[in-house]
């Protein structure tokens, strides 16, 4: 073979594990789950480094207690190095770029290395922006999730994203970085406000339409008694959209997407958009509630989407106690921009998932802006009936 002009191209693959453990009470009764996660290198006893978000550390002053304990009760497990660091909660951990910086500071100070642990506790952002300190520092750092709300349980907190928002733009740098574990504590829902639980079942009921149509029955059944927070009808539901995102993410050919199409990321063009819009005032599960509702309209306008099974979806998006309307939605043309973010986002040409009936997916390139422009105005005058 002539040495000008080689040319090799190998395809090969990474082996990546994907740990996701359901507990009662981690930091009690549960907490053999987490010290099985915490693997020892050689006669190297890991060093843990813990980050819980502000949020979760008012609402539980007892949880840095409780962490201590964990340490203290296993010194032979892990090392716990270090104060338990806090970060803002909410968005806003990852609309400020400065504390990422911070974070890398604290896991330096700590000498964490890529055998080390980051044990993250909170909600998405939080999740997300410890992930992305995580992901980059000696490009990788053993990272154990713990959401802490019902959005993160039953979706963001088993992906393998992280990111923090720049140039006012939705997760605009960030990574793909598997975590070592997941582990969906449901001791951590109790002091979550209702507004935060309520509006993690939007991503359920989402990936429900997509993959599962039993599993959208479901929901629609049972949507009131998950939004009064009766447990024996919320702990399947996440249990079942955790899985149904997890299979997808392991199984669907594509974890790190490459591809042009995310279907995980129904109804999210105009959810990204809305919360910058509404300067996050809008949380993501309720931005990504109304963007369902829109796009399922837009479905039933454009492709074939059964008209009564849209009314079914608006329903019970509007049973679980979210809200559909808000002035951003009417801000069209601005709305409408986030289609373009969306295609840069996505990378090539725009790529939207839709709907032709509950449980089956289609791939669209186009977008009849007249069509959408009456599937959210319809969106706003359903909410607007149901007051």
């Amino acid at each position: 073979m002539s040495e000008e002009n080689a040319t090799f191209d190998i395809d090969f693959q990474v082996p990546c594990v994907h740990r996701l453990r359901f507990t009662q009470d981690l930091f009690g009764k549960d907490q053999d789950v987490l010290l099985d996660l915490l693997q020892s290198s050689g006669d190297q006893v890991p060093r843990v480094q813990f980050w819980v978000d502000e949020h979760v550390a008012r609402a539980q002053p007892n949880l840095s207690m409780r962490i201590r304990g964990f340490a203290q009760q296993h010194p032979d497990n892990f090392n716990l190095i270090g104060n338990i660091q806090t970060c803002p909660g909410g968005e806003a951990v990852k609309n400020d770029i400065h504390i990422i910086e911070r974070m890398l500071k604290c896991i330096n100070a700590a000498d964490l290395d890529r055998r080390s642990y980051i044990i993250v506790i909170g909600g998405g952002a939080v999740l997300d922006a410890v992930g992305f300190a995580a992901a980059i520092a000696h490009r990788g750092i053993r990272l154990i999730r713990i959401p802490t709300t019902t959005l993160a349980q039953a979706d963001s907190g088993v992906g393998v994203k992280n990111s923090v928002n720049l140039f006012t733009k939705k997760n605009w740098v960030g990574t793909f970085h598997v975590p070592w574990a997941v582990v969906n504590d449901e001791e951590m829902l109790v002091t979550l406000p209702d507004r935060d639980f309520r509006n993690g079942f939007s991503e359920a009921v989402k990936v429900s339409l997509l993959k599962d149509a039993d599993e959208f029955a479901r929901i629609e059944k049972n949507a009131t008694k998950i939004r009064d927070r009766d447990m024996d009808a919320v702990r399947p539901v996440i249990l079942r959209s955790a899985q149904l995102h997890l299979q997808h993410i392991t199984a669907g050919g594509d974890p790190f997407e490459a591809l042009e199409a995310r279907p995980l990321d129904y109804g999210h063009w105009s959810a990204h958009k809305l919360e910058p819009m509404t300067d996050f005032e809008l949380r993501h599960g309720e931005a990504v509630a109304i963007g369902v509702a829109v796009d399922t309209v837009y479905s039933s306008l454009v492709h074939g989407f059964p008209k009564e099974d849209a009314e079914r979806v608006l329903n019970c998006l509007r049973n679980l106690g979210l809200t559909l309307d808000h002035p951003a939605l009417h801000q069209t043309e601005e709305l409408l921009n986030g289609l373009e973010e969306f295609r840069q986002h996505l990378g090539g040409r725009l790529t939207l998932t839709m709907l032709p009936e509950i449980g089956r997916k289609i791939d669209v390139h186009e977008v009849d802006k007249s069509q959408m422009l009456k599937a959210i105005e319809y969106v706003a005058e359903f909410m607007s009936q149901s007051v």
